[in-house]
């Protein structure tokens, strides 16, 4: 299996991006909602399945970031033969999940008040700690950290999180399915054939 895309399917490096998001996006997911519903704040616990949160976003970021320039640099496969419309509906819900896999990790960051313990192997600095939020937000426009990371956590927690993530994540294997299943197509298979 070539490392590099073709015209007819993705590469081994574009899978491991693909299927690796996908696994962390599940991990994330993990971690939260446990310690939500299985720990109690302030315990040991708690602090740990936020870490773990904490980390996995931190790598969802650094993937993002290595993904899109993987996919900048690299030729995609051909979209299957369909109408304008259905490759307008594609490429509107690949940007639609890559801004979402951008924004995520970067609000998860932007609004944590604690330090992120890198899988307990090194200390990332909470946002408010920079140079960044000291010296432009909070010196330059006057803005606390409180004020600051409210609407950020909303738009993590509320309308990502809870909500739209979701949405996009189910319409993208949806439309995976419905290729494979009722199109009989081979857009599922560019990303999971082992050829």
């Amino acid at each position: 299996m070539p490392l590099h895309n073709t015209s007819t399917d993705y590469g081994t490096i574009a899978k491991w991006f693909h299927w690796g998001t996908a696994l962390l996006f599940l991990a994330a997911y993990c971690s939260v909602y446990y310690r939500h519903w299985f720990t109690e704040r302030g315990t040991p616990e708690n602090f740990t399945a936020l870490q773990l949160h904490l980390s996995v976003g931190i790598s969802i970021g650094v993937i993002i970031i290595l993904r899109i320039i993987w996919r900048l640099k690299n030729q995609q496969p051909k979209l299957e033969p369909a109408s304008k419309l259905s490759h307008l509906a594609a490429h509107a819900g690949h940007f639609a999940l890559y801004s979402i896999m951008i924004i995520t990790p970067l609000t998860g960051y932007l609004g944590t008040g604690v330090d992120t313990e890198y899988f307990f192997l090194f200390n990332i600095p909470k946002f408010e700690d920079t140079y960044i939020f000291q010296n432009w937000i909070h010196n330059g426009l006057g803005i606390s950290f409180e004020a600051f990371e409210k609407p950020i956590d909303f738009i993590h927690k509320e309308i990502l999180g809870k909500w739209l993530v979701w949405i996009l994540i189910a319409g993208h294997a949806g439309a995976a399915l419905y290729h494979h299943y009722v199109k009989k197509d081979r857009t599922l298979i560019k990303m999971t054939s082992s050829k």
